[in-house]
């Protein structure tokens, strides 16, 4: 049995893993999706001081009050810079680390670094202009979302505030040693900001790149193929 947490995406929360509990149950694992300060049901605790650090801290929280050890780390999409920050800081409570579509970043770098000229003007211009200048309203969901799940997770999306896509990240290096993994979602998108990632894991020593047939936020729009896929990271084949 695995113990996986996962670092959410951002304009999400905790809900959205609903349908990933009973599936990985189901193959002999626990999961915890912890809800960030700001997020899901800890939407009005919301202000513009929120930052990266906030959201790592809130994580580092959970594994230390829950006592959780030997986990698989989880990060999606902006999930991938707080699980970042998780790592380096509490290596010893990390037996895998696994970025899910996620972002990757090196020491000293922010979510806007690594998004194109382009996509950060638009979230810059979207926050002043509808997000009272410190949040950013969502981004659009893959277009083979069912409509059920767009119903479902439009209710409850919320803006991110914009301090967590500023914010730098500082690294010591701690987390380097960790096994780690990337799952490419590889369905097509008109911005695909993620395949830079996909082929650092290819390239470099430490890392291994797996693809799953899936839009951005598999969790959703393809939970049985995820399951199988985080099952095979916790149980790879003798």
């Amino acid at each position: 049995m695995a113990m996986f947490v996962v670092a959410h995406g951002a304009w999400s929360a905790g809900w959205a893993w609903k349908k990933m509990h009973p599936r990985l149950r189901a193959r002999g694992h626990d999961l915890v999706a912890p809800s960030y300060t700001g997020s899901g049901e800890r939407a009005h605790l919301a202000t513009p001081h929120i930052d990266l650090e906030a959201h790592i801290a809130d994580m580092l929280a959970v594994l230390h009050y829950e006592d959780l050890r030997d986990i698989i780390l989880v990060g999606h999409s902006y999930g991938g810079m707080v699980a970042t920050g998780v790592a380096d800081r509490a290596p010893d409570r990390i037996a895998q680390l696994v970025y899910l579509d996620a972002f990757v970043p090196r020491n000293g770098q922010s979510l806007f670094d690594l998004q194109t000229p382009d996509a950060r003007s638009r979230m810059l211009d979207a926050a002043r202009t509808s997000g009272e200048g410190w949040r950013i309203p969502p981004n659009p969901l893959p277009p083979d979302t069912a409509a059920e799940d767009v119903e479902w997770a439009m209710a409850r999306r919320v803006m991110q505030p914009l301090k967590t896509f500023e914010q730098r990240l500082k690294l010591t290096g701690a987390l380097d040693r960790l096994p780690r993994t990337y799952i490419y979602c590889r369905r097509a998108r008109p911005d695909d900001v993620f395949r830079q990632f996909a082929q650092r894991a290819r390239a470099e020593a430490g890392w291994k790149c797996l693809e799953i047939d899936a839009s951005h936020s598999p969790q959703v729009t393809a939970p049985d193929l995820l399951a199988d896929l985080l099952d095979s990271v916790a149980c790879p084949p003798s």
